[in-house]
């Protein structure tokens, strides 16, 4: 038994307890354990606290009246035990344990808070989106909900933690231990698989999904993949895509062509008026006639997969992230071609689609009147535009990056005298209002889209320097609370279509569509057929005349329509 002595050094009582370090005896800390003890408690608790969501994903097919769900559900929480313990494990040392395991605290607190509330998985793909989300989109997440919950599951653990004293080893007796604790857990884990085997095997066949809910070893794993990736891709300059493109001059009345190409943000078809939608949410772009695409799928689920996938000539057919991120985009294979390039800004970046092309932000000219706190309304993007043509009389194609329908600040999109559907969700917290009031200020952003899309083309029509067109594609969908289901970002496979189905419409002045030989009937008729992101690629190419290998006439939405 160990002997604890009391005794006084210069005025202070300390204590000495066999195998540890002299303490004042105020100061004695909470519990004495090996790092390995730590890791298997700590799993514990994310096992318990931190898996709502898997627990009740799986509970669903299990009936609790039974003593085989008690044993199951048992075996289950020791699997899930073991395997953060293996995670864990790998990479927490005596040193590192208090503050690494904080941190795994307080992010887990977070991950597990927005995956009770919205069901949000954090796959590698959610993950490079949290990564490179700024700090104006962040803080919108805020909430005293979110505060309490990172309290709770993060804040106090940790202070738990850091009360703990870590038994200290030689190096080769605490290498001699991890093995055998590695070794443990996965032999435990193993023993657990086999036990609960064909539950197992019938979980992967039917619901897959249930590993994105496993946390925190499912971000701590897509943490580890994302890392790893953009390492690579950090130091590997971008693939040249359409070394061979030229432009063909097709215009008939000597003025160069101008595209400009609307990225939308968090639009689903499903509340898109042109397509049908008990609301008009688009009485503007209905008035001008624009050719609307009532059956598009999109590449992904958030902005991180949909803008690069959108613009690669990869696509969502041959997908290969690595590849897409990899190899420049359209627009490059635009310039290679001869064609101006412009990318204007009112979001959180091209996501590397214009790396090396010229950019702006014209937020950073703070107007008034379009900015409001950390945002800008989208007409934004719309502010001198015209004085831009005028400096730029070649073929040009200019994107404009929205903010649109980005949640869950819905409400904060649009401007007062588009609050048309009321009441109105004003929180970003949307567990506190209702799905009537949630679904009112997602239509209120679409109609404020609706105006910004029929006021480019507005300004597309006065201006007198270029045969010009349009085309307008939300980057992926959004679900408003359809079997408890919020915002976007499932991973694909498992994604309710409200995320992966998106408006898109097209405008061509007689002008331009003269220019490019393009039936405008017949691309209304094209436009009740199926399309994708896989078509913006080719179609951008087909619209601006360019010839290259990498253009697939199959793909290029205009390609039958040419007369």
């Amino acid at each position: 038994m160990s002997k604890a002595l009391f005794f006084r050094r210069n005025g202070a009582l300390y204590t000495s307890i066999q195998g540890a370090k002299e303490m004042p005896a105020g100061r004695v800390r909470f519990c004495s354990m090996s790092t390995e003890r730590c890791v298997v408690l700590c799993s514990l608790f994310f096992t318990v606290f931190s898996n709502n969501r898997f627990w009740q994903a799986w509970s669903a097919g299990h009936d609790w009246a039974a003593a085989e769900t008690w044993l199951l559900a048992a075996v289950m929480a020791v699997l899930l035990t073991a395997v953060h313990s293996l995670l864990l494990g790998l990479v927490v040392t005596r040193r590192t344990a208090k503050p690494l395991l904080s941190a795994v605290f307080a992010v887990t607190a977070l991950a597990a808070y927005y995956m009770n509330h919205y069901t949000v998985f954090f796959d590698a793909s959610m993950v490079r989106n949290v990564f490179h989300t700024d700090f104006k989109e962040a803080h919108e997440l805020l909430s005293m909900g979110m505060l309490g919950a990172v309290l709770t599951y993060g804040v106090l653990p940790s202070l738990v933690l850091w009360r703990a004293q870590f038994t200290q080893r030689s190096l080769f007796r605490a290498v001699t231990a991890r093995l055998v604790f590695l070794l443990g857990t996965v032999a435990v884990g193993s023993i657990a698989i086999m036990i609960a085997f064909q539950d197992l095997s019938a979980l992967m066949r039917n619901q897959k999904e249930l590993r994105y809910l496993i946390t925190p070893a499912d971000f701590i794993v897509s943490t580890l993949k994302v890392a790893l990736a953009e390492r690579d891709e950090g130091h590997t300059a971008r693939v040249p895509v359409g070394l061979d493109a030229r432009s063909a001059n097709v215009s008939s009345n000597g003025k160069p062509r101008l595209l400009v190409v609307v990225v939308g943000e968090t639009a689903r078809a499903a509340n898109w008026g042109l397509n049908g939608y008990v609301r008009q949410t688009t009485p503007q772009l209905a008035a001008t006639g624009v050719i609307n695409f009532s059956h598009v799928t999109s590449c992904g689920t958030n902005t991180e997969v949909s803008v690069p996938c959108m613009f690669s000539p990869f696509g969502r057919k041959s997908y290969d992230e690595k590849k897409i991120r990899r190899h420049e985009s359209v627009l490059h294979v635009l310039e290679h071609g001869g064609i101006k390039t412009l990318w204007r800004d009112n979001q959180s970046g091209c996501k590397g689609v214009c790396d090396g092309l010229e950019t702006q932000r014209p937020e950073d000219t703070h107007d008034p009147l379009l900015c409001k706190g950390e945002h800008c309304f989208d007409e934004v993007l719309l502010k001198d535009l015209a004085s831009e043509l005028q400096t730029r009389r070649r073929d040009i194609v200019i994107v404009l990056h929205q903010l649109g329908n980005h949640g869950p600040s819905y409400s904060h999109r649009y401007p007062g005298s588009y609050r048309r559907f009321t009441p109105t969700c004003e929180n970003a917290d949307l567990g506190k209002c209702l799905r009537e009031e949630i679904v009112n200020s997602y239509d209120n952003a679409i109609l404020y889209t609706d105006h910004f899309l029929a006021e480019t083309i507005r300004q597309l029509q006065s201006q007198q320097t270029h045969n010009a067109a349009m085309i307008y594609v939300s980057d992926h969908g959004e679900s408003l609370g359809e079997k408890g289901i919020y915002l976007h970002g499932l991973p694909y496979a498992i994604a309710p279509r409200e995320q992966t189905e998106v408006p898109m419409v097209m405008w061509l002045s007689q002008d331009f569509a003269a220019a490019s030989r393009i039936d405008v009937d017949c691309m209304r008729k094209r436009a009740s057929q199926p399309a994708s992101h896989d078509n913006l690629f080719h179609s951008l190419l087909g619209m601006m005349g360019v010839s290259t290998a990498v253009y697939d006439a199959a793909f290029d939405l205009t390609s039958t329509c040419r007369l």
